[in-house]
């Protein structure tokens, strides 16, 4: 394990309109208030989305198992946003429910809002997380800079 010890800094309160692409958009936040480290909490309706449920085994690099969301759904859940190179990297996973069916999962692609999502986003500051691209998974995980603390 390794970690950092930051503050909070600005909190943004967004709010996203009907058929908005929910990750392009915080995304654009993260841009446009110059967002290196943040995390959200989100509240609203989806309507469309690609997201993954988890891997198909336990091979390296994962094989990601992909559900889609259809129809308008409820929608929460919490985030992440670091910066892999020059871009801002959002990392989301939420619960959809409709109905008496929740599904659950990381919010990935295609992601559009159904009638309103809230947003509230705290920077996090006094830290050097990014994230980088690990070899193993493929993935763009969470990095440090030097400094760091491991226990």
């Amino acid at each position: 394990m390794e970690y950092r010890v930051g503050t909070p800094g600005r909190v943004i309160i967004a709010r996203f309109g009907d058929n908005e692409d929910l990750l392009a958009g915080l995304a654009a936040i993260a841009r446009r208030e110059n967002l290196k480290a943040a995390c959200f909490s989100l509240v609203g309706g989806m309507k469309g989305g690609r997201y993954v449920v988890g891997p198909e085994g336990d091979e390296m690099p994962p094989r990601p198992v992909w559900r889609e969301l259809r129809n308008n759904h409820e929608a929460f859940g919490f985030g992440t946003i670091f910066w892999c190179g020059d871009e801002p990297k959002v990392h989301f996973h939420g619960a959809y429910g409709r109905g008496d069916e929740v599904r659950a999962g990381c919010l990935r692609e295609a992601s559009r809002t159904f009638l309103v999502v809230e947003a509230v986003i705290t920077e996090l500051l006094g830290t050097d997380a990014v994230r980088s691209l690990d070899p193993a998974s493929g993935f763009a995980l969470l990095a440090f800079g030097s400094g760091g603390r491991t226990p």
